[in-house]
Order: C-alpha cells, then sequence, then structure tokens
C-alpha cells in the first residue's frame, strides 16, 4: 500500500510539474520575428516554439539566454528555457541578424 501511495503521489507530482509549464510560440516568416517582443514571468520554466514558416533553414540565437537551434525550413523547434531572473534578453535569426526584423526581445518579469 505504501509503494502504491508514494507512486501515486510520484506521478501526480511529475504531472504537476509537467503542466507546470508554459508554451511561448514564436514564428519565422519572411526572415523576420513575429512577435518582436515576449513577456514571460519569472522563475517559470517556458517551452519557447519556434516555427519557421520559410522554406529556408533559420537559427534562433540568444547569446543572453544561452541558446542557439537551427530550425529547418516549414518546421517547428522547442527550446527549453528557464527559470529565469527578470531583464531583458535578446535574440537573433543569425542568419539574417543585420536586419531589424530578424531581431527580438525577451522580457522576464
Amino acid at each position: 500500500m505504501k509503494r502504491f501511495l508514494s507512486l501515486t503521489l510520484l506521478s501526480l507530482a511529475a504531472a504537476t510539474a509537467f503542466a507546470a509549464v508554459d508554451e511561448v510560440t514564436l514564428t519565422i516568416k519572411d526572415h523576420a520575428f513575429e512577435p518582436k517582443q515576449i513577456t514571460i514571468p519569472a522563475g517559470k520554466k517556458i517551452k519557447l516554439l519556434v516555427v519557421n514558416k520559410d522554406a529556408t533553414p533559420a537559427e534562433f540565437e540568444s547569446k543572453s539566454l544561452g541558446r542557439e537551434k537551427v530550425i529547418p525550413g516549414k518546421s517547428t523547434a522547442t527550446i527549453n528555457l528557464g527559470p529565469l531572473k527578470p531583464g531583458r534578453y535578446s535574440f537573433v535569426e543569425e542568419y539574417h541578424e543585420n536586419n531589424a526584423a530578424a531581431q527580438g526581445t525577451l522580457i522576464v518579469e
């Protein structure tokens, strides 16, 4: 009985932890981010879904977040973030980083 109760509690804790992760979608189209600015809560884990609607690959890069991910054309990638401290974290589509539309900011409050 104790073993069953322990397993049940562990399963519930795992399910609760998984459910506590929010998903935020960032789209790349015509080598530009939409939205250009994302706001998320501090201290919380986030799944950033990066949807590349272009036919060519794109590279999400953020030195301040320590993340870099190539996303093939017409594909979606998941980038796990957090928990993060309050602040501003910049990101770029590295293949077009000189284009202002290929730059964005993650705001953590």
